[in-house]
């Protein structure tokens, strides 16, 4: 396999601007350089990573500023666009080498078509070993691409990436729709690259892999030293220094404000004893125009001064506030829902249609205090199991007792109305709880009073996975048992780390679908039911 050359390969940005076609400025002025190290790029959604990882790579050009690059660049997007004429090979990213070696079989003897082998003449051989070496060995070069699931296509998509002999692969969530399995596979497969590498992720476990990180935000890009552990440190460090200016920039803010005050003061009385001479002076009325227009001059150029002084301190302390993100800890504000917990919640067994032999059926129960992850690879039948756990119409044969209720939140959230504001859906919902009650309860959440005014589709990944959390449990009767299919997946690490801290506060029962280990080892689960070779086991969680 060629290896690419790591000598001098390097992305360098100066000055690069994004402007959106509403004039806004997505981000502005970037100075960035990226070379052969690992390098995670974070941010929260929307921030505009994936645009600023085509930039790097080539196919997108910044509205200013330049993007030098030297060496071969290699990019995977985070969706894997597919039609119905493509093939395994072109899903890779190979279809001119293919197509070159096949016409030098049929006789070609023109140099292009040598210039694109160059020395990859087994490359055949070279496909199928690497997508056998990422559990597709079941896929041919001539396979359409469209029987592949998202994983699939995904794996096949960074096959060709590793295949390419690029200098610096750019790889957008590369991990987003793999299995447990498959992104420890993908991580040890990245250990390996001898080339640079941006991986723009929100995968805690692949950003540790990293030899660094890099973070775009409102302030522009900030390089941190190290794996995800250094940079959560480091920002951990950040925040708690951002606090303590907050607070001392507002306790000047409030010192220079009383100052303020008293300087207004004593002008008003200057002012206030400059009109009452006036007033008994005998002097030419010319004259005392004149020093009237003098002192009213002085009293402007004061009160100007004052307010001056005002706009600094308030700009210092925005400065500062903007300095320190929005990183407010979330609050879930329920009554002890397990207190009323029966002993048994659920009863299950069934037969799951579409899966494979070994996982088709399951037989489990949860009891009073168990909080379980169901785990396995794409394919095994989780997400039809919280469905089958969901619906009031279990498929013929099958047992299911759920003694409690539950709330179920699939990965489109579809128990929200997407087109009504989250506040009139919650008003609905209960009879006993007034509109300020919930407007601050859904305030501690994260989510504020123009976020619950506004269409549901209108807010972002995290604030309607918030909404959803609060349209199951924010109600006279809230659900004591929530069923959540991957409700980690296209969340930014800020969103992640609220639902933990919001799961870990939930006190009833929990089924949760997750590929992400470091997520489910943050919620606080007990046990966990895996698709294995063996089917379906259960175990405690350690």
């Amino acid at each position: 396999m060629a290896k690419p050359s790591t000598n001098h390969v390097s992305l360098t940005l100066h000055g690069v601007t994004h402007q959106l076609p509403d004039g806004s400025l997505l981000f502005s002025d970037l100075d960035e350089r990226f070379d052969a190290r690992h390098t995670g790029l974070v941010g929260r959604n929307g921030v505009g990573k994936s645009v600023l990882g085509r930039m790097l790579a080539g196919t997108l050009e910044p509205s200013s500023g330049r993007c030098l690059r030297i060496g071969k660049v290699r990019h995977v997007a985070q969706q894997i666009s597919i039609d119905s004429q493509q093939t395994v090979v072109d899903l890779a990213g190979l279809r001119p080498l293919f197509d070159a070696l096949r016409r030098i079989e049929r006789g070609s003897t023109a140099q292009p078509d040598f210039d694109i082998v160059g020395d990859r003449w087994n490359i055949h051989q070279q496909l199928q070993q690497e997508l056998a070496a990422s559990g597709l060995e079941h896929l041919g070069a001539d396979t359409l691409a469209s029987r592949l699931s998202g994983g699939e296509a995904m794996r096949v998509a960074l096959c060709g990436a590793f295949l390419s002999a690029a200098d610096l692969l750019i790889l957008d969530e590369p991990s987003n729709h793999l299995d447990r399995e498959h992104r420890k596979a993908l991580i040890d497969r990245l250990r390996r690259w001898s080339g640079g590498i941006i991986a723009i992720s929100h995968d805690r476990a692949l950003l540790e892999s990293m030899d660094c990180i890099v973070e775009l935000s409102n302030l522009g890009l900030q390089r941190y030293g190290g794996g995800y552990t250094f940079y959560a440190q480091a920002k951990a460090q950040e925040r708690e220094q951002a606090r303590q200016q907050l607070d001392h920039l507002k306790a000047e803010k409030r010192r220079e404000e009383r100052e303020l005050v008293q300087q207004r003061e004593r002008l008003d009385r200057r002012q206030s004893r400059g009109a009452r001479q006036a007033a008994t002076a005998n002097q030419a009325p010319i004259l005392l125009g004149l020093q009237k227009s003098r002192s009213e001059s002085s009293a402007a150029r004061a009160q100007a001064r004052i307010e001056e002084s005002r706009r600094a301190a308030s700009q210092r302390v925005a400065q500062a506030a903007q300095r320190l993100e929005d990183d407010a800890e979330v609050t879930l504000l329920l009554p002890e829902v397990d207190r009323h917990l029966p002993d048994t919640i659920v009863e299950f067994a069934a037969e799951l249609p579409h899966v494979a032999a070994r996982y088709r059926h399951i037989e489990f129960t949860l009891k009073k205090g168990q909080r379980l992850a169901l785990t396995g690879p794409n394919g095994s039948g989780k997400s039809t199991l919280l469905k089958l756990l969901a619906t009031d119409s279990p498929p013929s044969g099958a047992r299911r007792v759920i003694s409690v209720k539950a709330a179920y939140l699939d990965q489109s959230l579809s128990l929200l109305d997407s087109g009504r504001s989250l506040l009139e859906q919650m008003l609905a919902l209960n009879a006993t709880s007034d509109e300020a009650d919930l407007r601050s309860r859904l305030a501690l959440l994260g989510l504020d009073e123009q976020g619950i005014r506004i269409p549901v589709r209108s807010l972002s990944g995290g604030e309607r996975l918030k909404a959803a959390l609060a349209h199951a449990l924010y109600t006279d009767d809230p659900a004591k048992l929530l069923l959540l299919d991957e409700p980690d997946n296209h969340l930014d690490l800020a969103a992640i780390q609220a639902l933990e801290s919001l799961l870990r506060q939930y006190r009833g029962a929990l089924i949760v679908v997750s590929h992400d280990e470091t997520f489910l080892n943050r919620i606080g689960l007990t046990h966990r039911l895996d698709a294995s070779e063996a089917g379906w086991r259960t175990s405690a969680w350690t």
